[in-house]
């Protein structure tokens, strides 16, 4: 019987080899996520003015 497209998929991605970028992926996911909540975070400050507020919110 042939192997799922998922099976496959797993097979190559659990390999020793290839863990490396899997993480990487994960990485890049999270500091990804912290980028767009901090983005929600200025973009409010500027929608009720405090512009000036936004460099104070980034270096906390």
């Amino acid at each position: 019987m042939e192997n799922s497209g998922l099976e496959n998929f797993l097979i190559i991605a659990l390999k020793p080899d290839n863990m490396p970028i899997g993480a990487m992926l994960v990485f890049i996911a999270f500091w990804f996520w912290v980028a767009i909540v901090q983005m929600v975070k200025h973009d409010r400050l500027i929608k009720k003015g405090k512009k000036d507020k936004v460099y104070d919110e980034m270096i906390k």
